[in-house]
């Protein structure tokens, strides 16, 4: 990740000066992540959250100090407190009908992690990772999908860098489990929920 790292500070670096081509590069290169670390925490929801998380990324950006993996560990920070703040407003609101309950839960459309999910859809691979404890799915999200490294997903998460390679290590494995139990077509039937089932 170095080269890349090494385009986004500079593309962030650029944007901080005012210059919107930097942005817009700096948004390209982090965005798609982003938004799938955002989809594992909220579902169908992920566009809007990451919008808020974009709105405060741009309001703020000139406070950010750091380099290209600080600039993509901040951002998932921030993505990280809309989609919690998001999944806490969802509770707080009231549900008019069972119906409408019934729609909303409607599903969506052994090698080393990124060689397991290469084997299946981006769509599989939430589904898949949004299957196993919160703690785990979050730490692979951000480190497998974000490409953060330890110590910067611990920091996104607050937790120990020890904590988190542990929670990865377990959710990689149990990933491993479910591909070779479900075969390569993916989830086994009834297993789609996204974190904010757990909140």
């Amino acid at each position: 990740m170095g080269a890349y790292d090494a385009e986004l500070g500079a593309a962030v670096e650029r944007a901080q000066q005012g210059d919107e081509e930097g942005f817009t590069i700096a948004y390209r290169m982090v965005q798609p992540g982003l938004i799938a670390y955002v989809r594992g925490l909220v579902g169908d929801d992920a566009e809007d959250v990451a919008s808020d998380a974009w709105l405060e990324i741009s309001r703020d950006l000139g406070r950010f100090r750091g380099d290209g993996a600080g600039f993509r560990g901040w951002t998932a920070t921030i993505a990280r407190h809309r989609a919690l703040d998001h999944l806490r407003r969802q509770k707080r609101r009231p549900r008019t009908s069972l119906l409408e309950q019934d729609m909303l839960e409607l599903p969506g459309g052994h090698d080393t992690a990124a060689a397991a999910l290469e084997t299946i859809s981006t769509e599989q691979a939430l589904e898949l990772i949004g299957s196993l404890p919160r703690d785990q799915a979050e730490a692979v999200l951000l480190r497998v999908v974000v490409g953060l490294d330890g110590p910067a997903t611990a920091r996104v998460l607050g937790k120990r860098p020890g904590a988190v390679r542990t929670a990865a290590h377990r959710g990689l494995k149990g990933l491993a489990g479910r591909l070779t139990g479900a075969g390569a077509g993916g989830v086994t039937p009834g297993a789609q929920r996204t974190l904010k089932d757990e909140t």
